[in-house]
């Protein structure tokens, strides 16, 4: 089971359902969640690093990924992707992400959680390297927790 850390700073992706998410049970499909989460991912890196990193060259590919699902999501409900970081290392950085109703809080609104590792890496010449400083000091300046 995943642990949703106790961090004051999240950020928020609103999601929007489309109706191809559905599946035969009438709800949100367990694959489409990953989609969910790459959006967040997204917008979280975006709100992080903004210029700094060029996707063309270099970034941050996911190396690892869990998924805890707790409850249904279905079509006519409003979620969010809550995004945090909880763990930087030398090459890579530990992602929890949730999925909840809007607007709420607590356990009962989580539909799934998310653990994610993500490696800095080259695209052009295939390797993985050391976070830049430049990248850890945007991360530390968004959040101070870490």
């Amino acid at each position: 089971m995943i642990v949703v850390p106790d961090k004051t700073l999240w950020h928020k992706t609103d999601v929007q359902i489309r109706f191809n998410d559905i599946d035969i049970a009438a709800h949100v499909n367990n694959a489409v969640y990953q989609n969910y989460f790459d959006l967040a991912k997204t917008h979280f890196f975006d709100a992080i690093f903004g210029e700094v990193i060029d996707w063309k060259i270099k970034g941050l590919v996911l190396v690892h990924i869990e998924i805890d699902y707790y409850q249904p999501t279905y079509l006519e409900e409003q979620i969010e992707v809550e995004s945090t970081m909880t763990k930087i290392g030398k090459k890579s950085f530990d992602m929890v992400q949730v999925v909840r109703k809007k607007g709420t809080k607590g356990e009962e609104s989580i539909k799934c959680v998310s653990r994610s590792v993500m490696v800095g890496y080259h695209y052009r010449d295939a390797y993985s390297f050391d976070l830049p400083d430049a990248w850890i000091e945007k991360i530390k300046q968004y959040d101070h927790t870490i």
